[in-house]
């Protein structure tokens, strides 16, 4: 979870992650103010129908007839219209930017998942893919449009009733702001702590839902269901016990909005009567009846919109956030082209995830040349993998260089960088689809040929020719339908399709046995003499073809072997 910050550092937080929510929905900027100015006429022909009908009444009861049926009809006919075009443009509207939102996110996860998700939970990133941004559906539909309305509904009722009385026209929307403007705003201060822990308390579930399915084979095999089902609903209490006290909060205030719409209303009642405010007419006493009771109908849900504000502020900053305190994603990116050579020097290259974790590298210099087949040895989290993010552009060293053919990385666009280096981690994921389409991920305009050829560079296209449906064979959830062998292999066809003249093969044989480590290597000795190889392992099995094997010390200091 996030630390907890100053009030102003979390101040230009806040506002730094709704101008990037706008700044996405920028293209739908006419769509959304197009959405405002049909809410505002749906407003106004409820005011004025509600407004007009009393009055009609009035004179009806008082035997004259001023206001004609025809015009409530076209009021009322309209009014539905409207509400009715309302509703469905801003939700669709609505719909989209929340689609581009969630594009924008999981483009911004990327940016900074290539070596992995780091130190996060898969069940928090899902939880801010779809409970954050769904909540941030409420800051057009039940924030922005609704106080737009306030604010249009507040300049009637002043002006509206102004021109009959001034003294009730000034009470009645003294009373309408309280009601409308400080007790959402009241709202939004109480429940914004603990919006942020009904946010965080729902990634928690998330979090805790997503880890008791994935490991529900070993929570069998150790008989602690019942523990850890406990322990869900341990958290599911605490986030309930959260809602009930913002429901508790919110009601109170929704209490006073009552309170003002009432005593709003008794205001006109002692009109009325003559007392207070003096020589009103009977018709304009019903006039303001109504069009305050219409006004004050929509202040409740203000209320309930303030309560929403602190969870919505806390969704804005925890989507925006997603790569916060990834090193390197706010770097800038280069401009140059990657060069055609492909050597790699590390020149006193230091580096480190985050300012309280340890050095990973310290003034590391090695050279890696153009065509040369290495090994990355070392003890698990010892730092092999992370030359792999600082090779791909994914993360940034503190101090020194990596130079990519003689220029320096930082230098050269992500793109482009990419498009030279073809990555095979230890973690490579095969999608729930055909193999034809997790290959074409390497190249997606890769021809049938080449599709073959990779698999057969690979030793694993005589397996998919036997398969009944061939290239367009369903792999299944993580390649569930084959074996782990032929499932790396599929991935190394994968891998091997892009061309590129730098491969990284990270770990490649994980989870494989020992005869099938054997042959993956033996497959990759006959592979590749014209790419520069990088193999990254924790030992050698003793058949991989190499150049030079560099091996990471406790010290993390690398001396070739």
């Amino acid at each position: 979870m996030s630390q907890i910050q100053d009030p102003l550092t979390r101040s230009e937080t806040i506002k730094a992650a709704f101008k990037q929510i706008f700044h996405v929905w920028r293209p739908h900027r006419n769509s959304l103010f197009l959405g405002c100015v049909f809410s505002l006429i749906a407003l106004a022909l409820g005011l004025a129908l509600m407004s007009f009908a009393g009055e009609k009444i009035a004179l009806t009861a008082m035997g004259i007839v001023m206001i004609s049926s025809a015009l409530l009809k076209l009021l009322g006919g309209g009014r539905l219209l409207m509400r009715y075009i309302e509703r469905l443009y801003t939700h669709n509207v609505m719909f989209k930017a929340i689609a581009d939102l969630r594009v924008w996110f999981f483009s911004t996860l990327s940016k900074g998942a290539a070596a992995g998700l780091g130190f996060r939970h898969s069940g928090d990133i899902l939880s801010r893919l779809v409970s954050d941004i769904e909540t941030l559906d409420g800051l057009y539909l039940r924030i922005i449009l609704p106080f737009l309305g306030a604010i249009v509904t507040f300049l009637v009722l002043l002006i509206g009733i102004g021109m009959i009385n001034l003294p009730l026209a000034i009470s009645i929307a003294a009373l309408y702001a309280v009601a409308g403007f400080v007790c959402p705003f009241l709202s939004a201060i109480i429940t914004r702590k603990r919006g942020k822990t009904l946010i965080e308390g729902i990634a928690r579930l998330r979090i805790g839902v997503f880890d008791f399915v994935q490991g529900l084979r070993e929570i069998r095999a150790f008989g602690v269901g019942d523990r850890v089902s406990a322990h869900l609903q341990t958290i599911e209490g605490q986030l309930f016990r959260q809602h009930y006290l913002q429901a508790k909060n919110i009601a109170g205030i929704s209490f006073i909005t009552f309170l003002c719409g009432q005593v709003a209303i008794l205001l006109i009642l002692l009109a009325a009567l003559n007392m207070v405010f003096h020589d009103i007419r009977t018709t304009h006493i019903v006039f303001c009846l109504f069009l305050t009771i219409t006004a004050f109908e929509g202040t409740l849900p203000l209320t309930k919109a303030g309560g929403l504000a602190g969870q919505i502020m806390n969704a804005a900053t925890r989507v925006v956030g997603v790569n916060k305190g990834q090193i390197g994603y706010n770097n800038p990116d280069g401009k140059l082209e990657a060069p055609i050579q492909t050597h790699i020097e590390f020149q006193n290259m230091c580096f480190q995830w985050s300012k309280d974790r340890p050095w990973v590298y310290q003034d590391l210099n090695m050279i890696i040349n153009q065509g040369e087949r290495v090994a990355i040895v070392g003890p698990s989290g010892i730092g092999k993998s992370t030359l792999a993010a600082l090779l791909l552009k994914v993360v940034t060293p503190q101090s020194g260089r990596i130079l990519l053919g003689g220029k320096d990385l930082s230098d050269l666009s992500a793109d482009s960088v990419r498009k030279k280096i073809a990555w095979l981690s230890q973690k490579t994921h095969l999608f729930d689809d055909t193999i034809r389409e997790n290959l074409l991920l390497g190249k997606p305009d890769a021809t049938e040929n080449e599709l073959w050829q990779a698999l057969s560079e690979a030793a694993v296209a005589d397996v998919v020719r036997a398969m009944p449906d061939g290239l367009d064979t369903w792999l299944g959830e993580g390649g569930v339908k084959i074996s782990g062998g032929q499932g790396r292999r599929v991935a190394l066809a994968r891998t091997l399709l892009s061309k590129a003249p730098i491969l990284v093969l990270d770990e490649p044989t994980t989870g494989l046995d020992a005869d099938t480590e054997k042959e993956f290597f033996q497959i990759l000795n006959q592979i590749g003499s014209d790419r520069t190889i990088i193999l990254i392992v924790h030992r050698l099995t003793g058949v991989e073809k190499l150049d030079k094997v560099w091996r990471l010390s406790d010290s993390h200091i690398i001396s070739e072997k």
